[in-house]
């Protein structure tokens, strides 16, 4: 209790708070790093002086100038600034030095644009790169180690007490306690409802008093923000304690509905004014799409043009190990659940494929044909689906594509897993990170085929060139020594 018998939250409020605004210190490290950039250009022209000599210092210098405001540009322009940046030194790494490449970079071809590039000593140039980014990654070290240490302390948290103190301020309190990226130091709760619908302490945090007692507390400068969580259906109320509030020099924020709190991690975007929650975007649309079908129709070609004698001797040895044709269509599910005949080397005697009620192979599978054998345990019977990719069918990665009628311990994919469709966002591909990471071959029970989707949904949530370049590479690993392969 303060001297006038009013409440006050233990260790968290008191007039001697101090808080020191995280913006400043970005600031300080902005102007840090340009500094470094500097002074690296400096060194490197101290261990060349001899060779540069004392005529050229004038051009030397507006060029470390030039340099030094080319990567505060970038950098800015990359996010190395942004608040994440500064709470994890691998992040602030990877940005710092990205820049910093990108810096050299630019100034390689404004120097080969403007033709003044033989001016300069290349071994100051290559001396100047190398010692920036080891003093940029030290300097970043270094402030990265001291904003930790000052945000452990508190220094940086803003005091922030929430209105409404029942389940949805809970869960918010929940939530910002849970969040260590966060600068919030929790005063408490107010609530109006004094009638023992909110209990007196909530998670150790005490609820204080009604919307007068939050108002007052403002006034003597205890709380730098207040955050409203009432139900969004309660319009009028909310309207009623937000004029109260407005009234006061604080922020005031209103906290997501209920409903929002399962959907915290998805970014919000403005739809026109109004803000709104991004819940699944498509994935590998737009230029990801135009970026994702090149690299097929390259690496396809490519792969076509190497390996067409491969394909020829397997359609000559399928054709002559048993009666039937060489290919073996067989209906599949892909992209948005569409239909789609896979092409695949015939590997089982004729009478024997399904097109319906497929039966997946299994070990030592009285189907399969002698070639069919040798054929399936080097993945060569898969070779045909690059036609499929040609076509615009499948891609070369993508979560492998099942037939409908599939089963995993007699049930249905689609009755195993709710979500088994997720994976049809993409187009199927002829490998996936499923397989190469062994999940592959028969999926005779419920867990393995719950372990592939997995794979499979990383996959698309996580798609790029390289990853599918990785993928690929992986592949070959798989082939040379396979595994679950019948």
């Amino acid at each position: 209790m303060d001297g006038r018998g009013r409440p006050q939250a233990a260790g968290e409020v008191g007039h001697g708070h101090t808080t020191v605004p995280i913006d400043l210190v970005v600031f300080a490290v902005r102007v840090v790093e340009f500094l470094t950039v500097i002074l690296a250009g400096v060194v490197s022209l101290s261990l060349w002086a001899e060779i540069v000599g004392a005529g050229h210092a004038a051009i030397y210098g507006r060029s470390m100038l030039a340099g030094a405001l080319i990567f505060a540009l970038v950098a800015e322009i990359m996010g190395t600034y942004d608040v994440d940046s500064h709470f994890s030194l691998r992040v602030a790494w990877q940005r710092v030095l990205a820049s910093w490449v990108v810096t050299g970079l630019f100034l390689v071809t404004i120097g080969f644009l403007l033709k003044v590039s033989e001016d300069f000593s290349r071994g100051w140039a290559l001396t100047w790169f190398v010692t920036a980014a080891v003093m940029l990654a030290g300097s970043r070290a270094a402030m990265t180690l001291w904003i930790r240490r000052l945000k452990g302390q508190g220094i940086f948290n803003s005091r922030v007490a929430i209105y409404g103190a029942a389940a949805q301020g809970q869960k918010l309190a929940h939530y910002i306690r849970g969040n260590s990226k966060l600068t919030i130091s929790l005063v408490g709760f107010f609530d109006d409802r004094r009638d023992g619908r909110v209990p007196v302490i909530v998670d150790d945090l005490p609820v204080f008093g009604t919307s007068e007692d939050l108002v007052a507390m403002i006034r003597d400068g205890l709380i730098d923000q207040v955050i409203v969580a009432l139900p969004w259906s309660a319009e009028a109320r909310i309207q009623q304690v937000v004029q109260k509030l407005a009234l006061t020099p604080v922020r005031i924020r209103l906290a997501p509905d209920l409903a929002n709190f399962a959907f915290a991690h998805r970014p919000l975007v403005l739809l026109g004014d109004m803000p709104v929650i991004t819940l699944f975007e498509r994935p590998i649309s737009g230029t990801d799409a135009i970026v994702k079908r090149a690299e097929d129709l390259l690496f396809t070609g490519i792969i076509l043009f190497f390996i067409w004698p491969v394909m020829l001797l397997a359609a000559i040895a399928v054709k002559l190990d048993s009666p039937g044709p060489i290919f073996f269509r067989q209906p599949r599910e892909g992209f948005n659940n569409q239909r789609f005949d896979v092409l695949k080397f015939r590997s089982m005697t004729h009478e024997m494929g399904q097109t319906d009620g497929i039966q997946q192979a299994t070990r030592d599978d009285k189907r399969v044909t002698r070639v069919g054998r040798i054929i399936r345990a080097t993945s060569i019977d898969e070779l045909p689906q690059l036609f499929n990719v040609m076509k615009g069918d499948m891609s070369l990665v993508g979560p492998r594509p099942h037939a409908p009628s599939t089963r995993a311990a007699g049930r249905l994919f689609n009755e195993v897993v709710q979500t088994y469709a997720a994976r049809h966002k993409v187009k199927p591909g002829i490998t996936g990170w499923a397989q190469v990471c062994g999940w592959r071959g028969e999926t005779d029970t419920e867990d393995k085929l719950v372990k592939r989707l997995e794979y499979d949904l990383y996959y698309i949530e996580n798609w790029s060139v390289p990853f599918d370049i990785y993928i690929l590479l992986r592949t070959v690993l798989a082939v040379l020594f396979p595994k679950n392969a019948f």
